[in-house]
């Protein structure tokens, strides 16, 4: 082996002359060269500046091949190009591609984000960095973390993949595949996206997400979940699960959520069925209407008590309902007593349901009103009243009918028991309907459970089930 071994020392450093001007240039306190298997080596010592272009960068110790135009780079080392800083304690440059690369931690910031992982790779002609391990993203309001991620500088996008999670000041996002832009804060991520607001007991899951921060918008697309408990006691009657096959968000004075296809809502007793509902996250207030080409109107359940209507209405004080407002083909039909033969039912143009402590107390019903509901007497069946009016009021106690009042051309007539038993499937008003389908608590949890042992393994905050 062939040595040649230049040394200069103290005050002055040492300058190699590149061959070409995309040679990279090396300097240093002091210098060793030699050749190693045909290759000429250069180790330099102490102050090292490397340059090419407008590529700079130091670090104290530096090893270059000339023959294949790299440096290995040792402790404290600094690449600069415009607002790019990338520091790392050891690492790499290739100079035929312009690539700086590191395996021993790297940190890169431009003046906007800050980026640090294990390992990091700059590629300088594409102004685009890729890390791996461990990443973790900053902005001004943000950070994210992922296994693996990509920046390309020109665009402010990042694009990271394997468990993402991006927090700001009020939400948690984690997901698989994320892409990011900086600027506009608009994001695209795929795959086990679930977002939460911790301050307000919420969470929502789905298959893929669109997040319009620069519009106020958000949008998740599959298997869509929401769950939202409305007390810090963690009350498993207050909390509200909202299922379908997507949902929309706008994060502006309206704080409107729309839940689309096959939409399924439950809470406590209370449940629904429809194909669209737009609910007021800070109001409370949740509407739906009968979708176009929809074959159903929307459907609810309270307890034994089936309420449909082609629009419904459901206002909440205090978090707990306080009225719902059914408009149009009106009806209500709820089990009597435990017969499964026995219904009492109401129908209207309009029916505004009025609950006292979580149960109906009252309802109005205006216009066509026609009910029919069984007697008891002693707890033993007595008969029916069917009657119609213009306008009625129904009260309830225990979700019982016990007393009813009419107003407007008021016509009742009174079918004696012994004409009603076994005669019950005629006693039915004309829009009679009882519909299938109607959720429940364990249907939520057994549909989706995989959510449900998510919750558990991210410990945002407790669900009971």
């Amino acid at each position: 082996m062939k040595k040649i071994c230049i040394t200069i020392c103290f005050l002055f450093a040492v300058q190699i002359i590149a061959q070409t001007e995309d040679m990279v240039r090396v300097t240093g306190d002091s210098l060793v060269g030699k050749s190693i298997n045909g290759e000429s080596i250069r180790e330099v010592y102490g102050n090292v500046v490397i340059t090419q272009g407008d590529i700079l960068i130091n670090c104290n110790k530096a090893i270059q091949n000339i023959n294949k135009n790299n440096v290995e780079l040792t402790g404290n080392v600094v690449v600069k190009q415009d607002s790019i800083i990338i520091k790392t304690p050891n690492g790499f440059y290739d100079g035929n591609n312009k690539i700086a690369s590191s395996n021993s931690g790297v940190n890169l910031t431009d003046g906007h984000i800050n980026l640090s992982a294990k390992n990091g790779y700059y590629y300088f002609n594409e102004k685009r960095s890729s890390f791996l391990g461990n990443v973790i993203l900053t902005d001004a309001l943000s950070v994210l973390k992922s296994n693996s991620l990509s920046y390309y500088d020109d665009e402010d996008k990042a694009f990271a993949e394997g468990n993402i999670s991006v927090s700001d000041t009020s939400t948690t996002l984690f997901t698989d595949r994320l892409t990011y832009f900086r600027q506009t804060k608009d994001s695209y991520a795929k795959g086990n996206i679930r977002a939460y607001d911790p301050k307000n007991y919420f969470v929502i899951f789905g298959d893929s997400l669109i997040d319009k921060k620069s519009n106020n918008y958000s949008k998740i697309i599959g298997n869509s979940f929401l769950v939202k408990i409305d007390t810090s006691s963690i009350a498993e009657n207050d909390t509200l699960y909202i299922a379908a096959n997507s949902m929309e968000a706008y994060s502006d004075s309206t704080e409107l959520l729309i839940a689309s296809d096959s939409v399924k809502i439950v809470r406590g007793d209370f449940s629904s069925l429809n194909d669209k509902t737009y609910f007021y996250r800070h109001s409370g207030l949740m509407k739906t209407n009968k979708e176009e080409n929809s074959i159903n109107p929307p459907i609810l359940w309270s307890g034994e008590t089936q309420l449909v209507g082609d629009s419904v209405i459901i206002s909440l004080i205090d978090k707990k309902i306080d009225n719902i407002d059914i408009k149009n083909n009106s009806s209500i039909i709820t089990v009597s007593l435990d017969s499964l033969n026995r219904y009492d039912q109401i129908s209207g143009k309009n029916i505004i349901l009025y609950f006292s402590e979580g149960s109906l107390a009252q309802s109005k019903v205006n216009e066509n009103t026609l009910t029919i509901y069984y007697l008891y007497e002693d707890a033993e069946p007595n008969g029916l009243l069917k009657a119609s009016s213009e306008n009625a009021k129904i009260f309830f106690e225990e979700n019982k009918v016990i007393d009813v009042r009419f107003y407007k051309n008021a016509i009742s007539e009174y079918h004696p028991e012994n004409m009603v038993i076994g005669n019950e499937k005629s006693f039915v008003i004309p829009s009679f309907k009882l519909y299938d389908g109607k959720p429940t608590l364990n249907f939520i949890y057994n549909t989706f459970k995989k959510y449900f042992d998510q919750l558990k393994e991210d410990n945002q905050f407790n669900v009971k089930h």
